[in-house]
């Protein structure tokens, strides 16, 4: 045997040594609580003791075949009915089953205390008298099957919970993901798109893009790993972002980030979406300049962009944008984004939230 098997078969026999005597010792004391509860007079002198203990021996004796049964009753129906699934036929049916049992268990018992205390032989067994001796057993063993009972619905409750808290646990984690997914492809589609156009109007520009692309799109793999992301860091990517789009539009984009305290986080690139759905959307030219201001009001951070809508979309939509960052805030906290649109401006209000949110 090696040392792992021996160190396991210590364990397992230890369990059920501890088993064993815990066993024991509730039974006891609830004979003792019987005994106090029948005789509490017997405890004052010695000679009342020494009377009290065939009774005591019994009343142990039958606790232990009594609590025994009970607890193999549970196993057995556990196996076989849900208190979940099937509550009322799981009450009957233990009720029922652990009742029968208890009856057949201290009708046994008391003719074997009975018999062996020669209080009746075997041509002459008093069964209406036996069945009678059965109502003090019957009354553990209702209080026995409360006990059983409780202690089996909660563990199943506690355990179904526990499931099905899991269960939305990973689910949410898999559509946080899923969300998370889509960013990756989605900054890397419009930046080329972005600059495929750019690559015709000037070499020159198209360069500085590409070296700048390069160094925000290392943000956007970190970015991508977390759920939530420092406001810090986030509105460092969304102004090197905004100096990106200023190589390509120039003067025709204007921006200003205006945020003292910097403290709290948002979801990662919640920023970079509603800019570039401002960049997207809008005309941006000399004579209608696009302009967008970051700042932050108490808790909120606010993205506002002047409102000129494109009265045709030349560029495609991948549909992320708006909903992505919507459902994100859904999914990790019970604060929502707003969205608020005048003939002049839109604007976003995106909550800060805290580590423990």
């Amino acid at each position: 045997m090696t040392a792992t098997s021996k160190k396991n078969c210590n364990k397992s026999n230890n369990g059920i040594w501890y088993g064993l005597s815990s066993f024991l010792l509730i039974n006891l004391a609830i004979a003792s609580i019987l005994m106090i509860y029948f005789c509490p007079s017997c405890f004052l002198s010695l000679e009342g003791l020494k009377g009290l203990f065939p009774e005591y021996l019994f009343s142990f004796f039958i606790s232990m075949v009594l609590s025994f049964g009970g607890s193999r009753v549970e196993d057995l129906i556990d196996q076989r009915i849900s208190w979940v699934d099937h509550p009322f036929k799981r009450l009957l049916v233990t009720v029922s089953l652990y009742m029968a049992y208890a009856f057949l268990a201290s009708f046994l018992v008391i003719s074997l205390y009975a018999w062996i205390d020669g209080q009746f032989t075997a041509d002459n067994i008093p069964w209406k008298n036996i069945a009678l001796y059965t109502k003090m057993p019957m009354t553990v063993a209702l209080v026995f099957m409360a006990i059983f009972t409780t202690w089996s619905w909660l563990g199943e409750w506690r355990k179904s919970a526990l499931e099905a808290e899991i269960l939305r646990n990973e689910k949410l984690a898999s559509q946080y993901q899923s969300l998370k997914d889509q960013l990756n492809p989605h900054f890397l589609f419009n930046s080329l798109n972005v600059l495929s156009n750019l690559v015709y109007e000037n070499a020159d520009k198209s360069a500085a893009f590409i070296q700048k692309l390069s160094r925000i799109y290392r943000y956007v793999l970190d970015a991508q790993k977390e759920e939530l992301i420092e406001l810090e860091r986030e509105v460092d990517f969304a102004t090197n972002y905004l100096e990106l789009q200023k190589i390509r539009f120039e003067d025709s984009l204007q921006f200003s980030v205006d945020i003292k305290e910097q403290t709290g986080m948002i979801p990662p690139l919640s920023l970079q979406l509603l800019l570039e759905n401002a960049i997207k959307h809008n005309i941006i030219s000399e004579e209608n300049p696009l302009f967008i201001h970051i700042f932050r009001k108490q808790e909120n951070l606010w993205i506002s962009n002047t409102f000129q809508p494109k009265s045709s979309q030349t560029e495609s939509s991948t549909g992320v944008g708006l909903q992505n960052i919507k459902m994100r805030y859904q999914l990790i906290s019970n604060r929502e984004m707003e969205v608020i649109q005048t003939k002049d401006e839109f604007l976003v209000k995106l909550p800060i939230l805290e580590l423990s949110t």
